[in-house]
């Protein structure tokens, strides 16, 4: 690993400390618990507030990343999009714990999201620059892996040193939830603390850059034409659509599977974010020992082969019928999360051309939003169906097979 490598790896350890902490567990349980005026109304306006989120994604991320092309300035939209990103999160410490601050969070926690999401398209773009094409796979893995730890530590520290000790330190008051509150402020200086090494290792190019308009003009210009192209360049075309079926299937697993274990073996919230815990130790040390050899197998290779293995282990998992079972097929089947998804990234980098990267990773993020609703929408229906947990699970499944099948009519460059 380069010491441009190591830099750019470090931002996946700053900014997984957002989706860690804020989407998934402290500020997403605040706000239904502690905000919204019922939890069931809580959820369905943070589900809202995510699928509004997801869209402005979905629309901006392609354009954004095509200007970013076009003007030279990945570097500065990157710092741009993570200091959006800290403002908007750290806002979160003036949601007091009424229903009156409930459109103020989701407005805080909505903005911080297309910031992030938005990010990670410039910061995606910048991997063929810090690695080789034989070195793309581990270094993706790497920073993958990194990421996982870094949410978890930022997540330890929020829990040992801010919502846990009673009476609560710094002299936060406990009743007005400040000591929740406060995790939003550490969320924010965690990715201000650690997302600079990216910014000073990996300049933009230099020489002379287009104006703003300009680089927009050209920008547009430029994803217009690749969505002309999209359907001449048929292995882009159908990683795209495959990633949009497995991506579906993995949010919705890693949504719902808290709620599966609850429901179908009665685990309350102490186990429930343990087993959270473990499965994102799990998917980390799968993400950064199978990019060891990823560079090697191949990146559509390992995408491919960590789809199957968790359908494979997922069947096993929703046949389980005691704890024990289900703990060993869940932290088995996390092992492949991460690889998937750092695979993912560095095939990208290796079907983008060197001067529409951005734009590429634009499509990419697309790929992974536009159709999120259908995961949990088909969950949804066959659970109400069926009245059965495990059938509504088993959609997960088919969503993993059939972007597999997709991905496995690819080929992969050399």
């Amino acid at each position: 690993m380069t010491p441009k490598a190591w830099a750019w790896a470090l931002y996946d350890w700053a900014n997984s400390s957002f989706p860690t902490v804020v989407s998934t567990f402290v500020i997403a349980a605040y706000f239904v618990q502690g905000i919204a005026a019922d939890p069931v109304s809580g959820q369905a306006q943070w589900g809202w507030m995510q699928s509004a989120a997801g869209l402005a994604v979905a629309l901006l991320s392609p354009v954004l990343g095509a200007v970013a092309d076009a003007g030279g300035r990945r570097r500065l939209m990157l710092g741009v999009a993570t200091l959006l990103t800290a403002i908007a999160t750290g806002m979160i410490w003036f949601a007091l714990p009424a229903p009156d601050y409930a459109l103020y969070t989701l407005v805080c926690v909505g903005l911080a999201t297309i910031a992030f999401e938005i990010g990670t398209v410039f910061y995606n773009s910048m991997l063929p620059g810090v690695a080789p094409p034989g070195r793309l796979g581990r270094v993706s893995g790497f920073g993958w892996g990194l990421g996982y730890a870094g949410g978890l530590a930022c997540l330890a520290l929020s829990l040992v040193v801010l919502i846990q000790p009673d009476p609560a330190w710094f002299g936060l008051d406990r009743a007005a939830s400040e000591h929740v509150r406060a995790v939003a402020l550490l969320v924010a200086a965690w990715l201000l603390v650690f997302s600079w090494p990216v910014l000073v290792a990996l300049p933009d190019p230099a020489g002379p850059r287009p104006s703003w308009a300009q680089a927009a003009a050209r920008g547009l210009e430029e994803i217009a034409g690749l969505i002309r192209t999209l359907p001449k360049n048929s292995a882009l075309a159908r990683f795209l659509v495959a990633r949009l079926f497995y991506t579906d299937g993995l949010n919705t697993l890693f949504a719902f599977g808290a709620i599966y274990a609850a429901g179908v073996f009665g685990m309350g919230l102490d186990r429930i974010l343990l087993f959270g815990i473990a499965m994102n130790v799990t998917a980390g040390l799968g993400a950064a020992g199978f990019a060891l050899i990823e560079d090697r197998v191949g990146s559509r290779r390992m995408v491919l082969g960590a789809l199957l293995a968790m359908v494979v282990l997922g069947a096993g998992l929703l046949l389980a019928t005691s704890e024990l079972w289900f703990w060993i097929m869940a932290l088995s089947l996390g092992l492949f999360f991460g690889p998937a998804q750092a695979a993912s990234r560095s095939f990208m980098a290796r079907l983008a051309p060197p001067d529409e990267v951005s734009a590429h990773f634009g499509l990419f993020a697309l790929s992974g939003r536009i159709t999120g609703f259908l995961g949990p929408a088909a969950l949804a229906a066959v659970t109400t169906a069926t009245g059965s947990q495990r059938l509504g699970m088993a959609t997960v499944l088919v969503f993993l097979a059939i972007g597999a099948a997709i991905l496995a009519t690819v080929r992969e460059r050399p």
